[in-house]
């Protein structure tokens, strides 16, 4: 069943994805080369418990840990490592899903390991322009064909990627997954329609080459491409209103201003972002 969300609802979910974000403004200090995937894990964790969060992955159909950290062909679902080391060039997907009193946030951020090829770079941000792209089809009256549509096209069509179709993006609140389910290709026109007071993530996961992922790791969590290939995902929590879309994960609001659900957001960003940074020198 699909929930339509109150504006207080919508406002306690700000909360929560600002406390998100601020996890991800604290990894921009911690992600560097010669750390272990670990690392990350350990800093989440003490984030959450200061921020006054709750990691909703622990636990979740077994899973033990706050963060998935998956690297290079690793698509998603990766266990933080002590033994898996970054180095110079990798590409890291660092994510997390968290609740603040119950109002719940998702978010995934991919991050450059020092210098990164180009054309690694050329993937993180056609990814990351797929990820807007989509959002921007997240309004009343649309359906939710039209998210995967703009994306697929846009990211095999137009760059020749591989566009990841096992995992997709989901309805969220009052649970970690909902529906509607939300695939990134698609067709115009298709599928659910969206509808004001709607809580979903757009979260592409996009491939340099196949768009097929190899699910056989005995962990049963891990996913990799089929071929070997690098892939890359964005992902916002955002909220669907007659004045567009409203991302509740952002981590710029600059950038994002148009895209903000109220004023508040900025001031919540600033209070968990400030918690992440002091909590992120403990790992510099």
């Amino acid at each position: 069943m699909i929930s339509l969300k109150s504006p207080r609802e919508i406002r306690a979910m700000e909360v929560a994805g600002a406390a998100l974000s601020g996890m991800h403004i604290g990894l921009q200090k911690i992600v560097r080369p010669g750390i272990s995937s670990w690392v990350i894990e350990e800093f989440a964790r003490k984030y959450f418990k200061a921020a006054g969060a709750k990691a909703e992955q622990i636990g979740f159909e077994g899973y033990k840990y706050a963060t998935c950290v998956s690297v290079n062909d690793e698509i998603c679902h990766g266990f933080p490592r002590k033994k898996l080391i970054l180095k110079e060039g990798d590409l890291v997907k660092i994510d997390t899903v968290v609740s603040v009193d119950g109002a719940f946030s998702d978010s995934c951020w991919s991050y450059a390991v020092g210098e990164v090829k180009p054309e690694i770079k050329k993937l993180m941000d056609v990814t990351k322009k797929s990820l807007y792209m989509g959002i921007d089809q997240c309004v009343p009256g649309n359906r939710i064909g039209d998210i995967g549509a703009v994306i697929q096209h846009y990211t095999e069509d137009e760059n020749g990627y591989g566009d990841v179709r096992e995992f997709v993006g989901h309805g969220i609140q009052p649970t970690m997954h909902e529906d509607p389910m939300v695939p990134h290709y698609g067709e115009h026109g298709k599928g659910t329609r969206l509808r004001k007071g709607m809580t979903i993530t757009v979260e592409p996961m996009i491939n340099t080459g196949t768009w097929e992922a190899d699910t056989s790791d005995p962990d049963g969590w891990l996913a990799k491409t089929m071929d070997g290939g690098w892939s890359c995902q964005y992902e916002h929590t955002l909220v669907i209103t007659d004045d567009g879309p409203k991302i509740l994960t952002s981590q710029d609001p600059e950038a994002d201003a148009k895209y903000l659900y109220d004023d508040e957001y900025a001031k919540y960003l600033d209070h968990y972002s400030e918690i992440a940074l002091k909590v992120a020198k403990e790992f510099e």
